[in-house]
């Protein structure tokens, strides 16, 4: 039986949603799914409603839609990426409201991986399997992917979903094991469709539309880090300093100001900024060099002082 209206909320997406529904129809639903496109396009949407309609057998309901949303079904796991601070492992979330240094990107642990297989093992509770999502797989450590990869290649009786925008990151192996559901970036007049839809419509400067680049769940993470940055700051560096001296000051504000994560976004705000103003290649290499210092731990403060030396010499 065919349920009508899952998938209403999730645009822009007719392929994914054609491919999904067909899957649910025909009651043909794979082991291992890999829904792969852009942060932001109705990945996780999808897995919801998908999931919704798994456990709905026909018949949509609230009370499962609410559940899944919540994630406090018994058959549900759903799996993110991690920070490691004292022997914990902590959420993006949970690691923002502890104040957890968050200067290298969260992964998916060995021990998270682990957990995955425990649970498809073990004989759901209320429904007929055991559903698993695992958001960002592409942050799989080595040792978390070798056992994913593991997992997949034994029978169970479970689902499971892999949520990722980076698809060439993950093992060809575990792509292989898993049905591939394309996500695209959606087209202005869709991405207005779903601004609307939230109630987020607004007037963007153009480096947050760029770097959203069809993605609305983009544009409002976009936003979001966009004001929790002080306007003092960018406009500091949207003139550039001039002097060495303002150069070494503009580099001791930001490391005081902002952590590692946020100082990763902000250099890829800067070269927006940078390129939509006609800065040269030149410039633009400067701050790709500053990211990859960043993130291989070199001091942070003295990688922004010779990359703010370094521009404001030209």
């Amino acid at each position: 039986m065919t349920i009508t209206g899952l998938f209403n909320d999730l645009i822009g997406q007719p392929l994914a949603v054609d491919l999904l529904q067909a899957a649910l129809d025909q009651q043909r639903l794979a082991p291992a799914y890999l829904f792969a496109g852009p942060d932001g396009v109705g990945r996780r949407l999808a897995a919801l409603r998908f999931l919704e309609g798994v456990l709905a057998g026909g018949a949509p309901s609230s009370r499962e839609r609410r559940r899944l949303l919540e994630r406090n079904h018994p058959d549900l796991l759903w799996v993110e990426p991690t920070f490691q601070h004292q022997g914990r492992l902590l959420s993006r979330t949970e690691a923002e409201e502890a104040g957890v240094s968050r200067r290298s990107p969260p992964q998916l642990r060995l021990e998270q991986i682990r957990g995955v297989a425990r649970f498809l093992a073990r004989q759901p509770v209320e429904s007929a399997r055991g559903m698993v999502v695992i958001e960002a797989s592409e942050a799989m450590a080595e040792a978390a992917a070798n056992a994913l990869l593991k997992t997949l290649e034994e029978p169970w009786h479970g689902l499971l979903i892999l949520l990722t925008a980076a698809p060439e990151r993950l093992l060809s192996t575990i792509r292989s094991r898993c049905q591939l559901i394309r996500f695209l970036r959606l087209d202005p007049a869709s991405m207005h469709q779903v601004l609307q839809q939230c109630g987020a419509c607004a007037d963007d400067p153009a480096e947050l539309l760029a770097l959203a680049a069809g993605s609305p769940g983009a544009l409002l993470d976009h936003r979001q880090r966009w004001s929790a940055l002080p306007e003092e700051l960018t406009q500091r560096l949207r003139q550039k300093p001039a002097e060495p001296m303002e150069a070494l000051s503009l580099a001791r504000d930001l490391c005081e100001a902002l952590d590692g994560e946020q100082q990763l976004w902000l250099i890829n705000w800067w070269e927006q900024h940078l390129w939509h103003s006609g800065a040269g290649e030149q410039s633009l290499r400067r701050l790709e060099k500053l990211r990859r210092h960043l993130l291989s731990f070199v001091q942070p403060r003295l990688a922004w002082e010779v990359t703010l030396l370094d521009l404001s010499s030209r």
